[in-house]
């Protein structure tokens, strides 16, 4: 029986790494798109040059697009917030424009974004699929990245489009939960700000599970939160990762005004949160592997 083909975007990151080994074990076959090929299965594109090397997606039955630089990696220059748009839009738009130049129809587009999309900002509501977006920096580049994936299947290029909307991803090695851990880990962890801003979490086996997910339910197309269903404040985070490890917690928090002094611009992603739906993902009839923090950071850190 002949292999379904599946080619990945953003090769070097933790979701991309983990999903190709999830994806082998249940009998895809696996291309990459990557800057530097190195490997047999990789393919080499240069967004920049608006250059791919077309044998990549000759076959192909789906697209997962994985692209993006780090939002919360280096201070936001005006050069470095398009490095973040850039890399995850034109690289979007340069998969649309090289499929339809070449003729080539693919049956799923899946494509990451965030929850970033609904903004920066703390507060009860819970947001679903169908609210608006955020007005600021990040939710315009979520806004702009889902309208180019939603193409794929408007213009006729693939046959449905799977937008996820990803919360903060947990995982053993890299992501935001290793920059978490550390300072527990040497007695100085401690809430950020306020400590009330909501994270939206979820597992990294929980995203690989809902991409597979998407994968083998035709009927699974649109915008979708990636997140787990359980709402958890920044405090009891923090303290939930001190259980996990052993240590206490035992700062009462790092003032909002320093964070704002060392991050400048990316502070509103560390010191704002909001609650967000996985009740979409859910219906479809998704079932979590990991509901609770509790349960996740046991399985990543003990």
């Amino acid at each position: 029986m002949q292999k379904d083909v599946v080619l990945i975007t953003g090769a070097n990151g933790m979701v991309a790494r983990a999903l190709s080994e999830e994806l082998v074990r249940n009998g895809y076959s696996i291309r990459i798109l990557t800057r530097h090929k190195r490997n047999e299965n990789e393919y080499e594109w240069d967004v920049a040059k608006r250059r791919i090397e077309v044998e990549a997606l000759q076959g192909v039955k789906h697209i997962i697009h994985l692209a993006g630089a780090g939002v919360a990696d280096k201070p936001w220059t005006s050069e470095r917030k398009e490095v973040i748009r850039s890399s995850r839009i034109d690289s979007a738009r340069l998969l649309l424009e090289t499929l339809k130049a070449n003729d080539i129809r693919i049956a799923t587009f899946i494509s990451a974004s965030a929850v970033g999309f609904y903004g920066t900002l703390t507060g009860e509501n819970i947001f679903a699929e169908n609210d608006k977006n955020g007005g600021d920096f990040l939710s315009h580049v979520c806004s702009e990245w889902e309208r180019v994936g939603q193409a794929f299947s408007q213009e006729g290029v693939s046959g449905r489009t799977v937008i996820m909307r990803n919360g903060i991803i947990l995982a053993p090695q890299g992501g935001a939960l290793v920059k978490m851990v550390r300072p527990v880990r040497w007695f100085v962890g401690a809430p950020l700000g306020s400590g009330k801003q909501y994270m939206p979490w979820i597992h990294i086996s929980d995203v690989c599970g809902i991409i597979l997910h998407a994968l083998r339910n035709p009927t699974v197309s649109g915008i979708y939160n990636v997140v787990a269903p359980e709402h958890v404040r920044n405090a009891e985070f923090m303290r939930a990762i001190g259980r996990a490890i052993g240590r206490p917690v035992l700062f009462p928090s790092i003032p909002k005004w320093v964070i704002c002094r060392v991050f400048g611009e990316r502070a509103s992603i560390l010191l704002e949160g909001s609650r967000v739906s996985a009740e979409k993902i859910i219906s479809s009839g998704y079932r979590f592997k990991y509901v609770t923090l509790e349960k996740a950071l046991d399985n990543l850190l003990r």
